[in-house]
């Protein structure tokens, strides 16, 4: 699921299980760190928390062992991100790569494609689309909208379907078979 800033692409991930039963283990991985100081990223933080059933599991990641390492955890029959752009900068934020050469984070992005690769279970990731926005001015801007545009490439080749949300409209890009429907 991916989309630009506030183009609805959160509310619609998290439509695709609200509709599963209260038995369904649900899992929502949150990236982003909490801000306290931030009265507005919390604001937002806080209307992520108030859409979402209130019988899902939520781990915040940037608090606990990490994306990568919850992803190992395979006990949950479904699992939500939200979100890669908040994962990202917070590797690049702990690497202190904002200066440093493109790709010195490779491993860990490579480390997450591998672990979406071999997930067993249903997963829905969301992450902004920035590639379509002009050239950001700063340097770190245009390190996180090609490091952003090349994870975003990768893990779509991976999942079986990928939506882009446009205005709170879902647009599918790709949608493929799962191994168990077969190929025709």
């Amino acid at each position: 699921m991916l989309g630009g800033a506030r183009s609805g692409k959160s509310a619609h991930a998290e439509s695709l299980f609200a509709t599963l039963p209260d038995s369904v283990n649900v899992r929502y991985l949150a990236t982003a760190r909490r801000r306290p100081e931030d009265t507005d990223w919390e604001d937002r933080i806080d209307g992520h928390r108030r859409r979402r059933p209130i019988h899902w599991t939520v781990v915040e990641t940037a608090h606990r062992g990490g994306l990568v390492e919850e992803l190992t955890r395979t006990d949950w029959s479904a699992t939500l991100v939200d979100d890669l752009g908040t994962w990202l900068t917070d590797v690049i934020d702990r690497a202190n790569a904002w200066d440093r050469p493109r790709g010195t984070v490779a491993a860990d992005i490579d480390a997450l494609v591998d672990r979406v690769h071999t997930y067993p279970h249903d997963l829905v990731l969301v992450t902004p689309e920035v590639g379509l926005a002009v050239v950001p001015e700063s340097r770190s801007g245009r390190l996180f909208r090609d490091e952003i545009g090349a994870l975003n490439a990768r893990l779509a080749h991976e999942c079986d379907r990928v939506v882009l949300i446009v205005a709170g409209l879902p647009l599918v890009l790709k949608d493929s078979p799962s191994p168990t429907e077969g190929r025709s």
